[in-house]
């Protein structure tokens, strides 16, 4: 007497008759060796066996593979809806087909399959006893791959990790006026568990093309620069860095500063951000009416704050006090806002001023920038 089957299989149904061989899909048939319809049932019966899977506190369950967890969440990435985040708390057992990469508020890291029992994370490495914890005490979970690029992470190549952003604005008028203005800016961060590397370059321009007017060019600076801190722990840093500026109307020609010091995290979160810096710099100045080299001390904070989920705030202020006359000093203010539009597209905002006690006979004291336009950003 034949056997009988049913299966479901997304939402179709489909029969088999054993020993002999009928498949019915909907309406259609095919008449298959028995032995073809084992195998294949075994072949499904495999992959729910292989497959990590974990239950949730409502009793629901999901099967797939598990791909990382910050012990905030938990990402398994499945079959039928790709990769789905879960609510660690709301995990009411997890059980790996393979070895994961699972850290403890220890500071120890265990690799193995896992498992939960009684409301624990049972961790079996290879060639020693299970290890049991508490659920609250695991702080991340990784695969293979994802414990890969965490460890490339650790030591990236120079090249590798940048978050670059780029700023253009461009204005003209023509009739009663005749006026150009074209702003350009880079940013360049590269951050790891320890060091920082940031790039900055920002140039603007501006013109008044009307017939017979003084001065013609009404805006010609770049500047430009680079910092790197290195963390001794997790709130005090040494940095070095070097900066450099033109300024055509204020006929400065290059103005090279050369600083070094110690910084300290103030404030160090995911949204927000407060270092304060001392040290020195040297500081060398080249205008066309005179020459001049200077020490000076560096004094300053920076600031990153993001507000909600699409706008980061920055602001920068420096004071460099002469050594070698009393009195005598520079300081810097930066502040800027970038309003993220799409992944890639921003609106940026930036105000600068730069100020100096003693500038060439005849020149301002201050040098104040505002820019706004389109910002670019792009990752490697």
């Amino acid at each position: 007497m034949p056997l009988a089957n049913t299966f479901i299989s997304e939402g179709r149904f489909f029969s088999i008759n054993m020993p002999y061989q009928t498949w019915q899909f909907g309406e259609r048939r095919m008449r298959i060796p028995w032995k073809f319809a084992v195998i294949a049932s075994v072949l499904l019966l495999a992959q729910c066996m292989f497959a990590d899977q974990i239950t949730l506190q409502n009793g629901d369950r999901l099967s797939g593979t598990i791909v990382k967890s910050d012990g905030k969440t938990l990402v398994i990435k499945t079959d039928y809806a790709g990769e789905v985040t879960v609510k660690w708390p709301a995990i009411e057992q997890i059980q790996s087909s393979g070895a994961l990469h699972v850290g403890l508020k220890s500071g120890q890291t265990i690799a193995g399959p896992v498992t939960t029992s009684n409301g624990s994370i049972e961790v079996e490495a290879p060639s020693q006893p299970p290890v049991t914890v508490a659920k609250d005490a695991v702080t991340f979970i990784r695969d293979p791959e994802e414990e890969a690029a965490y460890e490339k992470s650790l030591h990236p190549g120079l090249l590798h990790g940048w978050d670059n952003s780029a700023n253009v604005s461009f204005a003209v008028t023509r009739g009663n006026s005749e006026t150009k203005n074209l702003a350009l800016a880079y940013t360049g961060d590269r951050k790891t568990l320890h060091d920082h590397l940031g790039l900055y370059a920002n140039s603007v321009f501006a013109s008044n093309d009307a017939p017979g007017a003084v001065p013609s060019t009404t805006a010609n600076s770049t500047q430009g620069g680079a910092r790197y801190d290195h963390d001794f722990d997790s709130r005090l840093f040494g940095f070095g860095g070097a900066d450099f500026q033109t300024d055509a109307l204020q006929e400065l020609n290059l103005r090279s500063v050369f600083s070094g010091g110690a910084g300290f995290h103030a404030i160090k979160s995911d949204r927000t951000t407060l270092d304060l810096l001392a040290g020195g710099n040297y500081t060398r100045e080249n205008y066309t009416t005179l020459q001049r080299n200077l020490a000076a001390l560096t004094l300053g904070e920076e600031l990153t704050k993001k507000l909600g989920a699409s706008t980061i705030v920055t602001e920068k202020l420096y004071g460099y006090p002469d050594l070698n006359e009393a009195g005598q000093y520079r300081a810097t203010f930066n502040f800027g806002t970038v309003t993220k539009l799409s992944k890639w597209l921003g609106w940026q905002n930036a105000f600068g001023d730069i100020y100096v006690t003693n500038p060439p006979a005849g020149k301002k004291q201050n040098d104040i920038l505002l820019t706004t336009g389109l910002n670019i950003s792009f990752k490697h």
